[in-house]
């Protein structure tokens, strides 16, 4: 079929296009029918994670080239992997263990290695967080110009930092040995505490993520909840021993010696150290280590996946 014009004494014969097929089709029904799909869709749930799953082996080589980047501008470059939290140790001897007198109800000979391993312990939950709550805003350039699950980074940076602390295990076990603990039947306990409290970070920091994806300035804040955390989970002290003369509620020690971070010290410390037996240990303490890495862990994956699509967007 044509039209015909007259232009100028000519006769023009215009072809008629048919109809298209795809007239009157809403948006969604032409994405529908040549099978597109929205640009960073959040997948569902078990798709998720079997993309997650799927980058195994980016997550793990990231993670390494993080930490070894870490200290590549110093001079000592690693050593600062232990150093770092050794020297954190001698601080807080020096000012609780012999200023202050914090080794109320501990051992003197068993406080060294009761204070460097709440140290170590402490610093694995406290670095897994300050690095997750700047995992996305901190990344902002790889989020934008790669298609990966966005779960990778802070779980990633938690696995960067549990490297780390297998690294200061080694300076653990040699002050371990030069108080007089040696190895016994409770030290192989410390592989599924660590595990535990790598879930439970995990999911920390996977929540405090999106947060701070949303909120920068939330990395400016947490180093002050991270420092209060601290006090209130006995790392330079025994929390039973200062609550013990205190006119406190009894609920209130209660819920200090079972937040997550006194309980995953306090088994750490439990399975390594010999003269820390079970009457330091509240009950049901492996139910707590249990429970929280389980709520934690699965709650702050869900948390983050619920804004996949909106990270790294304006």
């Amino acid at each position: 079929m044509s039209d015909t014009t007259q232009e100028k004494g000519a006769t023009v014969s215009t072809p008629t296009l048919p109809p298209s097929p795809d007239e009157g089709l809403s948006r969604p029904e032409l994405a529908a029918k040549y099978g597109l799909t929205v640009s960073g869709a959040r997948p569902g749930l078990l798709a998720y994670i079997r993309e997650l799953w799927g980058r195994r082996h980016f997550i793990l080589a990231f993670s390494r080239a993080k930490l070894t980047a870490q200290y590549s501008q110093a001079k000592l470059g690693q050593l600062w992997q232990v150093a770092t939290p050794l020297l954190n140790a001698l601080v807080y001897f020096f000012i609780f263990g012999l200023l202050l007198g914090a080794r109320k109800g501990i051992d003197k000979d068993i406080y060294v290695p009761f204070l460097v391993t709440g140290v170590f312990i402490f610093s694995f939950t406290q670095s897994s967080v300050q690095a997750g709550v700047r995992a996305i805003s901190g990344n902002l350039g790889l989020v934008r110009a790669l298609h990966f699950p966005r779960a990778s980074l802070p779980v990633s940076f938690s696995l960067q930092q549990l490297q780390q602390l297998l690294y200061s295990m080694i300076v653990l076990v040699v002050v371990l040995f030069a108080t007089g603990c040696w190895p016994n039947m409770r030290w192989p306990l410390v592989l599924p505490a660590l595990v535990l409290q790598f879930v439970f970070n995990t999911g920390l920091a996977l929540i405090l993520a999106r947060a701070g994806a949303k909120t920068p300035d939330l990395a400016q804040l947490m180093p002050f909840v991270m420092r209060t955390w601290m006090y209130a989970s006995g790392v330079m002290f025994s929390l039973p021993a200062m609550l013990a003369d205190k006119d406190v509620p009894g609920w209130v020690g209660d819920v200090l010696q079972w937040n997550p971070a006194a309980v995953y010290m306090d088994l750490v410390r439990f399975a390594l150290i010999d003269g820390y037996g079970s009457g330091y240990l509240p009950p049901h303490v492996w139910a707590f280590a249990l429970g929280w890495a389980v709520l934690i862990g699965v709650l702050g994956f869900v948390y983050f996946w619920k804004a996949e699509e909106r990270y790294g967007r304006g």
